[in-house]
Order: structure tokens, then C-alpha cells, then sequence
């Protein structure tokens, strides 16, 4: 497994105990969802955008412009933060960031093993699953396995390599670009790019362009 040691003093969920500051944010939830200041139905609908939309789009940029532009692709190998902020991404949860690429031979994986260190400026929010500790431990122990939990059968001699998230250094996968794609534009690129196939436990959508 690959990564670096763990210094957490930043605010993140452990084993689902609230830090201070998130049970602030969550008495206060409760409190207007009680007054009927605040529709539940709406929030969920706000952070499901965030996590599965707005995010993910940001990171699928990345991925597309990567997978059209060798010179981008190297400077993305050479300093992801660098490479990420061309196209207008950064700030916290982004100051560090390493993009690592599947190759026939390797593929990559992503976990946070401590609590749930992430990519937000191009990844959005965190999945629940992300956060879990069984997904935390699975990750290190059974990779394949785990791939196998998302329905990802990989070939037996392609390795799998693990990369430990930290507050300090954050990864996104560069899946490989699937066939049939030659001649497609960035959006057309970006829209078969998902969250999943950038944390490492899915692959590229099937090789339709549906920008």
C-alpha cells in the first residue's frame, strides 16, 4: 500500500463520531428541519449534487483533458495540484494532489484508512461507502475483492496498487481511456468518466458519445 502517514487536524468523521464542529452542523439541522425552516427532502437533494454531479463533472475534466492532451497528461504525472488548477480547480482538500494511472499492467485504488480524506475540489463530497470503515479495511486487505463488491473484474496479471489518502496528499485515478473513443471531443470524454472510475472501484463507461 502506498501513501503517507496520517496527521488528521482537519475535521473529518471517525468511525461516525461527530467532531465538535460537526455536531454543531447537526443540532442545527435538526433544529430548523424541526421548525420547518428546512425540507430534508431538499438537503438530501443538495448533497446528492454535490456528491454525484457538481464534484465528479470537475475530476472528469481532468480525466478528459488528460486523455486528449499528452503534454497535459505529463504535466498531470508531474504535479497533479499544478495540472488541476490549470483548469480552474483547487482550494482545501486540494492543495496536495496526486494523480495516479491505470495501465494495462497496474491499476489503481484509493482509500483513506484513518477517516475520509478526499479530493473535494475535483470529487465533490465523499460517498458514504468512501467513509465506511469496512470499505477502509477491505480496501487494504482484499483489493480485488472489493473491486469485486462494485462489479469490477480486472485480468489476473494486472496488479492492483493502493494509495492511503492523508491530510496532506490526496489522489485521483486517470482511468484508461477505453476504445472506440478515437476522435472524441473533451465533453464527449468527460460524460463517460464517473466519480467511481476516479476513486479506482469502477471503470469508464461504455464507449457511446453522450456529451
Amino acid at each position: 500500500m502506498s501513501g503517507h502517514d496520517h496527521h488528521h487536524d482537519h475535521d473529518h468523521e471517525h468511525d461516525n463520531h461527530y467532531t465538535p464542529i460537526q455536531a454543531r452542523v447537526k443540532a442545527l439541522e435538526s433544529l430548523m428541519v424541526e421548525k420547518g425552516y428546512v425540507d430534508p427532502a431538499a438537503l438530501d437533494a443538495i448533497i446528492d449534487t454535490y456528491e454525484t454531479k457538481i464534484g465528479p463533472r470537475n475530476g472528469a475534466r481532468v480525466v478528459a483533458k488528460a486523455w486528449s492532451d499528452p503534454a497535459y497528461a505529463e504535466r498531470l504525472k508531474a504535479d497533479g495540484t499544478a495540472a488541476v488548477a490549470e483548469l480552474g480547480y483547487g482550494g482545501r482538500g486540494g492543495e496536495h494532489i496526486v494523480a495516479v494511472f491505470n495501465t494495462p499492467e497496474e491499476h489503481n485504488l484509493i482509500v483513506c484508512t484513518l477517516c475520509s480524506c478526499y479530493p473535494w475540489p475535483v470529487l465533490g463530497l465523499p460517498p458514504v461507502w468512501y467513509k465506511s470503515p469496512p470499505y477502509r479495511a477491505k480496501a487494504v486487505i482484499d483489493p480485488r475483492g472489493t473491486l469485486a463488491d462494485f462489479g469490477v473484474t480486472l485480468p489476473e496479471g494486472q496488479r492492483i496498487r493502493v494509495w492511503d489518502s492523508t491530510a496532506e496528499t490526496r489522489f485521483i485515478v486517470i482511468p484508461m481511456r477505453p476504445e472506440g473513443t478515437e476522435g472524441w471531443t473533451e465533453d464527449e470524454l468527460a460524460s463517460i468518466v464517473s466519480r467511481d472510475s476516479m476513486i479506482g472501484v469502477g471503470l469508464p463507461g461504455a464507449a457511446s458519445a453522450e456529451a
